[in-house]
This record gives structure tokens, C-alpha cells and sequence, in this order.
């Protein structure tokens, strides 16, 4: 069965593990520890923790997903779709934005299909990879 709820310290460790395969070190320990705190961290588990969102709501008064992190042996499965319409439909504002590298052909697709819209796009952020902002408006229960 698949379970999407705010994540708790109790999911730090299997949430950083899926963090350390992906950029291959546990430096975000601490972003995500004060994610989970600030109940800015919603966990995705299938029996076991398979994937995460990092959220906050310092984007011009908007909440805006920082991060979505689905463990490699876990994609293409939905999860990262599950996240977001999780989100979508508690985002503590209406309008949601987040963003993704020109290169993550991946992550674009996520967004196209959970009907987020192109909203700009911002350069030098990684030399010769723009990144690529996305929109939508909270899911209205």
C-alpha cells in the first residue's frame, strides 16, 4: 500500500540514505532534518521509504517544492506524481512553483504531466544549465 504523509524524524535516516544515492553524500542531512521539523517534508513509502519532497513557503509568499527525490530503483512508478497531487491539494498557498535543470528531461516530464505550466526560466544558476521554473495552482478539494 502505498502512503503519503509528513514525514517525521523517525524517516530521517531512510530519507537521507535515498538523498546519499542520488548526490552521493548525506550533506543535506541537515536541510532535510529542519524540513521534517518545520513539517516542510511529506515521505512517499510503499512498505518502505522510497522517496521524498522538500517544500517551504518562502518563495515570494508561495510555496515552492525545492525537492523531489525518488530512490533510483523506485522511478517510474508514479511516486513522484503522488507527491506532488499530495501536496497540491495542502499546500499552505494557492499558487505552488518549483523547478528543475533544462538537462532533467525526467523531472519536466513529472511536471507536464501533473499539469504544472512553464513560468520562466533562470540563468547562471549551474553554468550552461538553465533552470526551468513550473506552476500550478493548489488543488481545490
Amino acid at each position: 500500500m502505498i502512503e503519503v504523509k509528513y514525514a517525521q524524524l523517525s524517516d530521517l535516516e531512510p530519507i537521507v540514505a535515498i538523498d546519499q544515492q542520488i548526490i552521493g553524500h548525506a550533506n543535506r542531512r541537515g536541510e532535510i532534518e529542519k524540513a521534517i521539523r518545520n513539517q516542510a517534508c511529506l515521505v512517499i513509502k510503499e512498505g518502505k521509504a522510497t522517496g521524498f519532497l522538500l517544500f517551504n513557503t518562502q518563495f515570494y509568499g508561495n510555496a515552492f517544492v525545492s525537492l523531489v527525490i525518488i530512490a533510483p530503483e523506485e522511478r517510474r512508478k508514479g511516486y513522484a506524481s503522488s507527491l506532488l497531487k499530495y501536496f497540491e491539494k495542502n499546500s499552505p498557498t494557492e499558487k505552488i512553483f518549483s523547478s528543475t535543470n533544462q538537462s532533467n528531461i525526467e523531472m519536466q516530464k513529472v511536471f507536464q504531466k501533473n499539469g504544472y505550466t512553464p513560468s520562466g526560466m533562470i540563468e547562471n544558476l549551474d553554468p550552461g544549465d538553465p533552470e526551468l521554473i513550473y506552476f500550478k495552482y493548489k488543488e481545490n478539494q
